[in-house]
């Protein structure tokens, strides 16, 4: 395995927990207990430092959701949110923020691994996959690309590592409808029932970053009491 894991949390016994239980199954793991400084980290290491960020949602000196916002503004590094609060807004938020999952405290450590490692795959998945025209979009999967034409060229449209993925499941067989379940499975890796409200926040933001009109999809379409596809335009 050997991935480089960096936990960014202020709880000291939390922190140890972690760092001992992603060491035992294999990720290398450095922490830090504050947000600024865990920011600070991502950015100085760049591309070839950290392969994926634990981060806490309530850290002194900038907040999680803080701290995952600017990490988006230079890296698609994946990232896996810990939150003490059950509202779901804190998780809507998380996600819009850029992470691309969150685990609920109290939490066993072989979840937290599961979802680490399928982060990870989703990230490595697709380097071999040719890329996909569709309805103005083309998706390269090697490049993690995708360009949208309009005007008389082509824009690039700047997605998280999940919302890529989603929207290449979605565009590799248009006009198929794929339940949220599907999804949670297919781009999430899922291997236990998870939070399907994941797949709608995941959706809104993708419709707000490929639609023209967000308000009323061309593209991705929900289908009442199934779930979504991605219609040819």
């Amino acid at each position: 395995m050997d991935e480089r894991i960096l936990i960014v949390e202020d709880d000291p016994s939390i922190r140890e927990i972690v760092s001992i239980g992603l060491d035992a199954v294999g990720f290398r793991v450095v922490t830090c207990a504050d947000g600024r400084d865990g920011l600070t980290r991502v950015r100085a290491d760049g591309a070839a430092g950290f392969d994926a960020v634990v981060l806490d949602v309530m850290l002194p000196s900038l907040d999680g959701f803080e701290v995952c916002r600017e990490i988006r503004r230079f890296s698609q590094i994946p990232i896996v949110m810990l939150t003490a609060r059950t509202d779901t807004v804190d998780v809507v938020v998380g996600l819009e923020s850029g992470a691309d999952d969150y685990v609920k405290k109290p939490f066993e450590m072989p979840e937290l691994a599961a979802r680490l490692r399928a982060v990870l795959r989703r990230r490595r998945a697709g380097a071999e996959l040719a890329t996909v025209s569709v309805s103005g979009l083309e998706i390269d999967p090697a490049g993690c690309r995708v360009t949208k034409a309009g005007g008389g060229q082509r824009t690039e449209v700047v997605l998280t590592a999940t919302e890529f993925r989603l929207l290449l499941e979605l565009a590799s067989r248009p006009g198929q409808v794929f339940s949220r379940d599907q999804l949670l499975r297919r781009v999430w890796d899922y291997e236990f029932s998870g939070d399907t409200h994941l797949v709608d926040v995941a959706v809104q933001r993708l419709r707000a970053k490929v639609e023209d009109d967000p308000g009323h999809p061309r593209v991705i379409k929900t289908v009442r009491g199934f779930g979504y596809r991605l219609d040819r335009t």
